[in-house]
């Protein structure tokens, strides 16, 4: 049968097929009262002018709004990976946005238009990403009923607001006692923001192993900026220049670790034979690193999977568990971290 050419319409379809425009209607529309060989050659004539009927209408999915303040890195794009992934299998849309770094810099009065633009565009819920929420941002999400779930929050969480994070007090308490038992009594903490509820954790962790095993932490051996590569260099420099430097380095996250290691190299101090350093978080640039990094491993995708589950189920009006969740972490040994060279006496 010649295929025709311009636009199929119905009347087209109905015409090469030898019957009515009803017919062909009735065929669409999946009616019982055609006869089969009727069915059969309708449908051949459709299938060869390639006849595309009017587009169904599109199925509106829920939402949730995902959202991170300042510069993404390898922590926050596995957590995202990991809301995306469950996003998927709930058959729920993720819309992932950046908001400004330093709620300071926005006036209380912002907090309101940005909830109230997400309630209008039918947001479920909203996941922050290590942001750091103003009490009028929390007071305006409460007052638009729209659920919040924050992971590893900035500043420390109100008791209400639902956070999932990891054991990072445990895990800092690994890590160096990781350290210790090589043989190093001068580790020093390379950490990340002061507020920052996850860096607190992790330092008060460090504290708690060096203080059992009666090993002294010197003011200057505790660094806290940002989690970042360019604070790890920073910091890296600064308590390697010290008179007494620290004969290993515990850092808050896998990029400062890296920050660390690179302060090193510059200063020809080799790792892991004069330099043990440990990361926290396992993101793949430990794996990449030179040497491979010895770090915490977070389960970063699946934080981001529990803190999806967990938006959906406060946006249904389910009651959770807890208001925060922690996930375990893990030593994971690779060749960052070794005996110490030297080490002085202990009194």
């Amino acid at each position: 049968m010649p295929r025709l050419s311009g636009r199929t319409t119905l009347a087209t379809v109905a015409a090469s097929a030898g019957v009515s425009v009803a017919t062909v209607s009735k065929v669409l529309n999946g009616r019982s009262d055609v006869s089969e060989s009727t069915r059969a050659r309708v449908q051949e004539v459709l299938r060869q002018h390639e006849y595309v009927g009017r587009r169904p209408e599109p199925v509106e999915r829920p939402a949730v709004e995902l959202f991170y303040q300042g510069f993404l890195n390898n922590y926050s794009v596995e957590v995202i990976q990991g809301v995306v992934e469950a996003g998927q299998a709930a058959e729920v849309d993720v819309v992932v946005t950046s908001r400004p770094k330093h709620p300071q810099t926005r006036s209380s009065g912002r907090a309101q238009p940005w909830v109230r633009e997400l309630a209008a565009t039918g947001r479920r819920a909203a996941i922050g990403i290590t942001s750091e929420l103003t009490a009028a941002d929390l007071a305006a999400l409460s007052r638009a009923r729209l659920p919040l779930v924050v992971v590893d929050p900035i500043n420390i969480a109100q008791p209400d607001v639902t956070s999932v994070g990891s054991t990072n007090f445990a895990g800092g308490m690994a890590a160096t006692q990781h350290l210790l038992s090589l043989g190093h009594r001068r580790i020093a903490y390379l950490g990340g923001p002061p507020t920052s509820g996850c860096n607190q954790a992790r330092m008060n962790g460090f504290r708690g192993a060096m203080e059992a095993a009666g090993a002294p932490v010197p003011k200057e051996y505790v660094w806290l900026r940002e989690f970042l590569y360019d604070d790890g260099l920073a910091g890296g420099a600064a308590l390697l220049d010290l008179p007494e430097p620290p004969t290993a380095i515990f850092a808050g996250s896998d990029e400062v670790a890296l920050g660390a290691l690179e302060a090193a190299r510059a200063r020809g101090i080799r790792v892991p034979e004069q330099l043990s350093v440990v990361g926290f978080d396992d993101t793949q640039v430990a794996r990449l690193a030179s040497p491979q990094l010895t770090t915490i491993r977070q389960p970063l995708r699946e934080m981001g999977a529990v803190a999806l589950r967990t938006a959906l189920q406060l946006a249904a009006g389910e009651k959770v568990d807890s208001h925060h969740v922690e996930l375990a972490t893990q030593l994971i040994v690779r060749s960052s971290a070794a005996e110490p060279a030297l080490e002085p006496a202990v009194s």
